[in-house]
């Protein structure tokens, strides 16, 4: 009989291809920084770009623009999941509705916040208002997508039957329409969330004095690579953890999604 493997076991099974990664990409990054292929000036090496890091955490620098960052992203996220969310569920299930709204999403979604950034200083000036509402933007399209999609693949015999015995429309979107959607809920709150994060930046860099991406702005202009890299690295770890922490969510409350 084979022995059964520990929790701790089991967690390093799972986690062993992406730290096996990870080193692949530090040994490949380190070896690179240190060829002549590139000028180290402009390449930093992984113990450099942590310094730099550590640098920034020591003087506060990191946590102010982390917080801001956070609080922009956040708050247009939440915005534009709840609205998306709402209209790809309604789209979804009102086909005359989607009629309608599906082409005016359509020209809308290839048009990127980065474009927008001069209207929305236009309109709103380079407050937060204009920052959020550029996040809210980016999120709200691309998590209408995926809930238009997801909506719109329930079988109608599951409603129809559910209609039949009785239920009424509140009861049929709960324990029907609801339910039969949420894996394409998650996915689409996951992958608005890494939409958030693409928006924050196009925002930020349209006029910030505080940020992730304002923060990459100004040390480009300085040329401190090593701060630049530091900067990539704490918005891909910010990313990473959002959609961990998403897709725990997801194994807690849609434990039938295979996501």
């Amino acid at each position: 009989m084979h022995a059964t493997p520990s929790p701790p076991g089991r967690a390093l099974g799972r986690l062993g291809p992406a730290l096996g990664a990870a080193a692949a990409v530090l040994a490949l990054w380190y070896l690179l920084a240190r060829s002549a292929v590139v000028a180290p000036a402009l390449l930093p090496t992984p113990a450099e770009t942590l310094a730099a890091l550590a640098d920034s955490a020591r003087s506060g620098i990191l946590a102010a623009d982390l917080g801001a960052s956070l609080t922009r992203a956040g708050q247009g996220f939440a915005l534009g999941a709840v609205v998306g969310s709402a209209l790809g569920f309604a789209t979804g299930y009102l086909p005359k509705l989607s009629a309608a709204v599906t082409p005016v999403v359509s020209f809308l979604r290839p048009i990127p916040a980065i474009a927008l950034v001069p209207l929305a200083t236009a309109w709103f000036g380079i407050g937060e208002t204009a920052k959020r509402l550029l996040i809210a933007y980016a999120v709200l399209l691309a998590v209408w997508l995926y809930v238009h999609d997801g909506v719109s693949r329930v079988p109608v015999s599951h409603l129809r039957a559910a209609r039949t015995l009785g239920a009424p429309l509140h009861r049929r979107f709960v324990e029907v329409l609801l339910p039969a959607a949420a894996p394409a809920v998650l996915a689409a709150l996951r992958y608005g969330a890494s939409v958030a994060l693409l928006a924050l930046v196009a925002a930020e860099l349209g006029g910030a004095d505080s940020g992730l991406a304002y923060r990459l702005q100004v040390d480009g202009q300085f040329l401190r690579v090593d701060r630049m890299f530091a900067g990539l690295l704490v918005l891909g770890l910010l990313g990473v953890a959002v959609d961990l922490v998403l897709a725990a969510i997801g194994r807690r409350f849609v434990h039938w999604s295979t996501s």
